[in-house]
């Protein structure tokens, strides 16, 4: 009897040998053909830059040619959903979501045709991008305490305006309102940029967008910046207050984007794309280039990243609850 276990034992740890052998070899012979890289959004958005800066230096690092995507449609959700539930799990297949995907869209979408935490694996995160908080030149607030102390004066009779419902400029602000304790009255436009112009006419009340979208268009003195979004400041603004510390404490916005895989690709494979990610992130060149495009690098492990959405995807259900938000796709 102990001659029969000891056999199987011997088995077993010698199959799980086999295996881990065929693991590393997989991951140091990766990759031998190009990689496909779909990015869920048209040419030109945040996205979109941040993909093609990482496939570049990719390409340039793995020997083998990383082809941006483009797959937009359903906000985004078509082209996370060709990765996740219709591409094969073997490292060829790479996604770059932002929160907008794989944090928000279940919270908002009960009709998501995917699980980001089941049928996506994460790699890093790649970048942030940092929000801001603007409102007219009109309204009369100069900082976030006033703001705010305003908008409890009149619930429900300022505007905010965003770039659709369920999008990061609108759950940004829905955020703001749950952790300030107000009520604004949310308009809808098709895209960030007719919201802009309609706070640069005073159609609407306040924005919250992209800084390196809203910077540029407050030199005019049409808009006033009240605040960044994040935990920190922006190095693109230093001295713009976070909303934190200007009088929402705890609120904490930005839109992050992460490379992410098709779930259960082997895991010497997440790794190796993970350090070369890291890598790549470090490079004076690709530093200057997120720059000029209004991003901050954010590289992590893909362990660190995982945690991201296990600790998001509940805080944004809850606010989704909260606030009543749902979309139907």
């Amino acid at each position: 009897m102990r001659k029969a276990i000891r056999s199987v034992m011997t088995a077993a740890i010698g199959a799980l040998v086999a295996a881990t052998s065929t693991r590393v070899a997989l991951a140091q012979s990766y990759p031998i053909k190009p990689i496909r890289l779909i990015v869920p959004s048209a040419p030109g958005g945040g996205t979109d830059i941040a993909a093609r800066l990482i496939a570049q230096g990719l390409t340039e690092s793995l020997g083998q040619a990383v082809v941006v995507d483009n797959r937009g449609g359903a906000g985004g959700i078509a082209g996370v959903t060709v990765a996740a539930k219709l591409s094969a799990a073997d490292g060829y297949t790479l996604v770059l979501g932002s929160n907008g995907h794989l944090s928000f869209a279940s919270a908002v979408n009960p009709k998501l045709p995917y699980d980001p935490q089941k049928d996506l694996a994460p790699i890093s995160l790649v970048a942030n991008q940092p929000f801001v908080l603007a409102v007219s030149a009109a309204v009369p607030a100069n900082s976030i305490r006033e703001f705010v102390a305003l908008a409890k004066s009149k619930p429900g009779a300022i505007t905010y305006g965003s770039g659709g419902t369920g999008s990061a400029s609108h759950l940004g602000v829905e955020l703001f309102q749950f952790k300030a304790g107000i009520t604004l009255l949310h308009v809808p436009y098709k895209g960030t940029g007719p919201a802009m112009s309609a706070l640069m006419s005073g159609e609407l009340q306040m924005l919250m967008a992209g800084l390196a979208t809203v910077l540029p268009q407050a030199k005019s003195g049409k808009i006033r910046v009240l605040a960044v979004s994040g935990a920190q400041r922006s190095r693109m603004a230093p001295e713009v207050p976070t909303v934190a510390e200007a009088g929402v404490p705890g609120y904490d916005f930005n839109v992050w984007y992460g490379m992410m895989a098709p779930g259960g690709t082997p895991r010497p494979i997440i790794n190796k794309l993970a350090g070369e990610i890291g890598r790549l992130l470090k490079a004076p060149a690709v530093l200057e280039r997120f720059a000029t495009a209004g991003l901050e690098p954010l590289s992590d492990t893909p362990d660190e990243f995982a945690a991201l959405l296990q600790r998001e995807i509940p805080e944004w259900h809850k606010i989704a609850k909260a606030a009543n938000i749902r979309i139907e796709q």
